[in-house]
This record gives C-alpha cells, structure tokens and sequence, in this order.
C-alpha cells in the first residue's frame, strides 16, 4: 500500500522548514502574486528557491498555489512567472481557472497540475472532465462526506489522485468561493485578499423597521452566525486513509511555524501508527490534547460524517483558544555542556517550567535553571523578540525543536 502523503501549509520559509522536519511529505506555498493568500507574507523567488531546495534535498515535495480566480490584468504576469517556477523545479502547481490550466499547459508542458478545492469538485464525472484536461490531483469540494468521496475513487482513472482538507479553519462559502469579502470590505476573496468577514459580529435588521434587531442572537452582543468551527480529523485516521485519498492537506499558511509544527507532528504520529499497527490500531486521545495546545476553535468534522448542523458553528465570538505561549525555536546544542542556543519569541523567565516538543512527538518538560544572554552574562528574563538566548538543557535537544509554556492565565492552582 502506498503511504497516504502528508500536505502542509508554508507561509514563508521559516514554516516551510518546520513543516518539512516535523513530518510534513510535501508542503504547499504561494508565491507573491497568484496565490489565495495574499495577506500572508508569503515566498519571494529567493525564498522558494530555498526552500524547493531544503525539501527536495530530503526527499519531499513543493506546490506552488496559482489558484486565484484572475482577471485580464493579472494573466500578462503569468508567463513570466511560471519560467521562474519551472526553471526552479516545483513539484506541481495547484489552480483552479480553466484559462490559467491552458497557460500553465502552454508555457510549462512537463509541469504537474492540481484542481484546488476552488474548483468545487463534488462528483466523479466532474474528475473524469478534469482528468482529461491534464489534471493529476484534484482537491476535493470540502463539502463531500466519506461516502462520496469512496464512490467519487471507485468511478475514476486509478492515476487520478484525491487531496482533501482534515484539519484548519473552515470557509462559510462553497469550498471558499466567497464574495461576502468583496460586499463587506472591498476585498476580492478569490483573488487573495479575504477579509474574513465570516469572522465578524452581526446583527438582523429587517428593512422596513430600521433599528429593531430580529431574535437571532446568543446574548446581548450578538451572534457570529457565519463562523464556523475550526475542522479536525485526527479521530479518523483510518476513515480518511480507506477512502481512496491519496493526500490529507493541513489548512494554515497564515499560520505561526510552531502552529504548522505542532499539526503536523502529531498527525505524522497517527499517520505512521495506522501503517504499524494495522488492525491493531488504536487512536490515542493523548492526540487531541497535543492538538489543542495550539491555537485552535471548537472543532468539527464538517461534512465527512453527515451535513454540518446548528452545532457546528460558534455564536459566541470568533476568537482562537489559546492555552500555550511559543517560547522559541532551538538553532543549536551543546551536547558536552547539556546548553542550547535558542532564538526566542515569547517572553522567558528563569525558574519557568516549559515544554521542549520535538519530531516525533518526543516531549519533555523541564524548569528554566540557567539562562545566558548571546553575550554570556547570566540573565533572568528574556524579554526582546527574536532575542538569542542559551539555555541549560535537562535532555539533548536538537536544531528546531520548540519551546512552549502553559499560559500563565490558563494555569489554575
């Protein structure tokens, strides 16, 4: 059996890295122009460069996302900017446009195509069309249940290969083809430049009583109707891999790097353990708990197990949970002095207890005894961001595992 690959997200090279060294078989990134995520900082030519180099030389893959919905004036950028992305060997391009396809099949005949979820791909008679259109992958409508998806694999090309979302944020619109943003703020959702309005707090107001809120909200500020729970898949493992996909995508590139880590490390876990154990497996709940140590919603299972209900969205507010504070990422180690050079990103104290989290889920916690300043004096907090700090480790530690600490507020005596 062919191991399902593990998709994820990469806002900037930095993320890109983590994702590869905590488990990640491929990532996908956008460049400056083109992608779905404008607002996030995304990958110059010199970074993407880096960074095809860093996963290729470990054996992992890089897509590039081309999958906003262009007008004219961005299809003249286009060919210039699929030469650097050939010329630098990315492994496919992710779009959604049936116009860009024919430029990208133009332009860069070898170059390997995926149908982002933009498409809406619901049903396999739209994957056939696709598929002889030179399609290779097609990421899957989010709006599919496991049913669907097994039957959209049984009546399709074997070569054709599935992609689907488990886990991140969910669209309120069909597989983000929104034009609330467009309505609300001037903002053009399928050219990259969302403004989440999904996220904001309304009101109903019928239009001939101007002023006289209709009974729709929780309480008194409101209700977030459009907002939904963030998706999380990692209860269903088995489900995803028996259903014929051949990717499971992490959503996030607008994500910090120890959100990226974090997701990836523990769906990697689950991932290998489904291919260990086989019919032994057994999802461990420890999972969820490492889950929600990142920034996360109130989950959901969207539409795999059946149509999304009034539960699954949040009426309260839109704000992420956050339990843990990233400290900072390991840059070196000393293994005959047991000290770690660290480049931090959250406040540090000495006598802190904090959690090292490593590839492979290999945890540990320890209190902050001795802490160095770049220059070797002796300090007892580390307050400046992206401060480079040295540390006495309890255990060996290695380049890019990461500090986090249990947020001082969450912590209860």
């Amino acid at each position: 059996m062919k191991k399902i690959e593990l998709l994820a997200p990469a806002g900037d090279l930095e993320r890109l890295k983590m994702a590869i060294v905590y488990g990640a078989d491929a990532v996908y990134i956008g460049g400056q122009i083109f992608g779905l995520r404008a607002s996030a900082k995304n990958f110059s030519f010199e970074d993407m460069e880096k960074g095809v180099e860093f996963a290729h030389q470990r054996g992992k893959k890089v897509y590039v996302t081309l999958n906003i919905i262009p007008h004219n004036e961005e299809l003249k950028e286009l060919p210039g900017y699929l030469e650097k992305l050939s010329q630098m060997d990315v492994d496919a391009i992710i779009l959604s446009d049936p116009g860009t396809l024919m430029i990208v099949q133009e332009l860069a005949p070898n170059m390997e195509i995926h149908l982002s979820t933009q498409a809406n791909n619901t049903n396999y008679m739209s994957a056939k069309f696709w598929y002889k259109q030179g399609i290779k992958r097609i990421v899957m409508a989010r709006e599919l249940s496991f049913e669907e998806m097994k039957e959209i694999r049984e009546n399709i090309p074997k070569d054709l290969e599935l992609e689907a979302f488990v886990h991140g944020a969910m669209c309120i619109s069909y597989s983000g083809r929104c034009l609330l943003s467009n309505y609300m703020a001037d903002r053009d959702a399928n050219r990259g430049a969302c403004a989440h309005p999904c996220r904001w707090e309304y009101y109903l107001m019928e239009e001939k009583r101007p002023g006289e809120y209709m009974p729709v909200f929780e309480d008194e500020k409101g209700t977030y109707f459009f907002n939904s729970k963030d998706l999380c898949m990692i209860e269903y493992i088995p489900e995803l891999i028996e259903s014929g996909l051949s990717s499971l995508k992490i959503e996030g590139r607008m994500k910090s790097a120890y959100y990226v880590a974090n997701i990836i490390n523990i769906y990697r876990k689950a991932i290998d353990t489904y291919y260990e154990k086989g019919k032994n497996y057994q999802y461990d709940p420890q999972w969820m708990i490492e889950i929600q140590k990142a920034s996360h919603r109130k989950f959901t299972t969207g539409f795999y197990i059946d149509k999304p209900k009034n539960k699954e969205q949040l009426y309260a507010n839109s704000s992420y949970i956050r339990e843990y504070d990233f400290l900072g990422i390991i840059l070196d180690y000393d293994a005959c002095t047991g000290i770690a050079t660290l480049e931090q990103r959250n406040r540090i104290l000495k006598g802190e207890l904090v959690e090292v989290m490593a590839p492979g889920m290999k945890n540990f916690t320890q209190s902050i005894e001795y802490m160095w300043s770049d220059q070797g004096e002796i300090i007892d907090v580390a307050p400046h961001p992206q401060q480079i700090i040295k540390i006495k480790m309890d255990k060996p530690v290695e380049k890019y595992d990461i500090l986090r600490s249990r947020r001082k507020e969450d912590i209860v005596e």
